[in-house]
């Protein structure tokens, strides 16, 4: 699992990563900007204060607690590009290390998009519940990254696998590994987690699942594996 994320770690600053790297990274940004200046707008529109400089003190204090706000809302930013970058992503992996495999199949365009929204929807769902835990409970840290966890090493398991199995074999494979797949989501939080190198989440989370996915059908392969021939 170590070396697997390494890997992707590697692979993500990579030149063949270059112009998604770019893409992701821009658009993550974008989208976290554009969210920070609604809130702000939101929050100043709607709040009348008597002093005009009461007014620019709490804009002030806003804007820094909304960035630190929005440090939470990476995980289903990082949740909605996934379907994205994911098979650009992923063949440039599988060309580079599994050259004597079968190369996968990009998922059709409006599957992969009704996948992403649902788990982002998922995502989001679970961190509203989650979130105020942090703040309320003493534990509520360790309940926000195994939820984030559990999340997304699913997500990027089963759309890492779908590039080869069907919905079925997907699901099974994850259910037979799912210690592997909860560890692997654990790194990915703990990922998440590094102010700055979690804008990359997107590209590391994908290039570490492509490798996950392909350790353990390695292993289900041979004779006794779910996925022996029959």
């Amino acid at each position: 699992m170590i070396a697997a994320a390494t890997l992707a770690f590697g692979e993500i600053f990579s030149p063949p990563f270059r112009s998604v790297l770019w893409k992701a990274l821009s658009l993550t940004i974008a989208l976290l900007v554009v969210l920070w200046i609604t809130l702000q707008g939101l929050l100043l529109h709607f709040l009348v204060l008597p002093f005009p400089w009461l007014e620019t003190a709490f804009s002030i204090v806003s804007g820094i607690g909304l960035v630190v706000g929005l440090a939470f809302v990476i995980a289903p930013v990082t949740s909605l590009f996934a379907g994205l970058f994911l098979d650009e992503v992923a063949e440039l992996v599988e060309r580079s290390h599994y050259p004597a495999d079968p190369p996968g199949r990009a998922m059709p365009l409006a599957r992969s998009l009704v996948t992403t929204v649902k788990f982002t929807g998922v995502v989001v769902l679970v961190n509203l519940v989650a979130l105020p835990l942090v703040f309320l409970l003493g534990f509520g840290v360790v309940i926000f990254f195994v939820a984030n966890g559990y999340l997304l090493g699913r997500e990027y398991f089963e759309l890492a696998a779908l590039r080869f199995h069907p919905p079925e074999t997907v699901r099974a494979l994850r259910l037979r590994n799912s210690g592997r797949v909860f560890l692997a989501g654990l790194l990915v939080a703990a990922f998440l987690a590094v102010p700055l190198l979690n804008l990359f989440t997107p590209l590391f989370a994908t290039a570490f699942l492509v490798h996950v996915h392909k350790r353990i059908a390695a292993r289900e392969a041979p004779p006794g594996g779910m996925l022996a021939p029959a």
